[in-house]
């Protein structure tokens, strides 16, 4: 149960009903909760309390995952799983771990993720994303040689958005963990993904 109170559908502005007709389709989210891919969907009740912010966290987390950014989709998606990981996440680290596999991270990797450091499953570039998201988010730094390991494998443009994405997901975490919302309710709870709900047959 979450912290915070959330906003029906019935006293949500026009806005508001629009984005939630997109993840809850005519249910009220309140009343009726749940979103295709299985979760509560109480972080965009909770965050329509201040709708200029709910849009705006909306459109920074799509607008990072769309086709065509500076660093690729693999590479996003380990670093926001490892996001979830050291950050105590369990709604990040199920979510995209979905969404990894959507991206084409095959699932030997996966499995290995927890114990990168120790697994032979990653490549170079893969180990120093890994590497520099596990200091950041649990640290707030990053050591000059896990630096230099990622100048060694990626442009000036890919760290900046790869140290963007870390922080971006940390500070979503944060937030979800604090109100209790998701699948962040029980934060004593192992780090395990939730299973999507199985497909309708149409």
């Amino acid at each position: 149960m979450g912290r915070l109170r959330q906003v029906s559908a019935a006293e949500a502005s026009p806005e508001i009903k629009e984005l939630y007709k997109q993840f809850f389709g005519d249910r009220d989210p309140v009343a009726q909760p749940g979103t295709a891919t299985g979760t509560p969907g109480d972080y965009w009740t909770t965050f329509a309390l201040v709708p200029d912010l709910l849009f705006q966290a909306r459109n920074s987390l799509m607008a990072l995952m769309q086709p065509g950014r500076k660093l690729p989709a693999e590479l996003r998606e380990l670093a926001i799983i490892r996001t979830g990981i050291v950050g105590e996440s369990k709604f990040e680290y199920s979510q995209h771990m979905k969404v990894a596999r959507m991206v084409g991270v095959p699932e030997v990797k996966l499995a290995a993720i927890k114990g990168w450091a120790v697994s032979d499953k990653f490549t170079a570039a893969e180990r120093a994303v890994m590497q520099a998201t596990d200091e950041l988010v649990g640290r707030n730094l990053v050591e000059d040689e896990t630096f230099a390991a990622l100048k060694a494998h990626l442009p000036d443009e890919q760290i900046m958005e790869l140290f963007y994405v870390i922080a971006l997901w940390r500070m979503h975490g944060m937030i979800v963990r604090a109100l209790h919302l998701e699948y962040d309710t029980d934060t004593t709870a192992r780090m395990v993904e939730v299973p999507a709900p199985p497909a309708k047959s149409r």
